[in-house]
């Protein structure tokens, strides 16, 4: 367990270099908030979330990859459950929670992109004189 890498994964660097690649600059690494999010856009109060598959538990009782072990499934049905918690909370706090798998970023980086774009545009403050539509 001590070898298994929870910060700078080989995922998130590449994931780094797509928001590079996009002109998504300014996030901060890690920051340190509830959660303690992979990548946060501060100034937007955006905070991003790259979960690894297994170890956050991605459908894995209805795709059968139940570990066979007790304290597996103990462990990662307590990941799922400080996940919600987490996202919950900063969702409280006024941020926008964007999870996204390992395989979602690996299949499909530029949904990943338009969504982490979609979510600067929800998050820009309303004027204050503005009136509501």
């Amino acid at each position: 367990m001590s070898s298994i890498k929870s910060e700078n994964t080989s995922l998130e660097v590449s994931f780094r270099k797509i928001l590079n690649k996009n002109d998504l600059k300014g996030y901060r690494l890690h920051y340190y908030i509830l959660g303690k999010p992979d990548i946060a856009f501060v100034s937007k109060k955006v905070a991003i979330f790259i979960d690894g598959d297994f170890w956050h538990g991605y459908n894995w009782k209805e795709l059968g990859r139940i570990p066979p072990k007790n304290y597996w499934q103990a462990k990662i049905s307590r990941t799922i459950l400080r996940d919600l918690n987490y996202t919950k909370q900063l969702k409280k706090d006024g941020w926008r929670v964007l999870r996204f798998w390992e395989h979602e970023i690996k299949k499909s980086p530029e949904k990943c992109i338009w969504r982490i774009k979609r979510a600067f545009n929800q998050s820009k403050p309303q004027h204050p004189f503005q009136q509501d539509q």
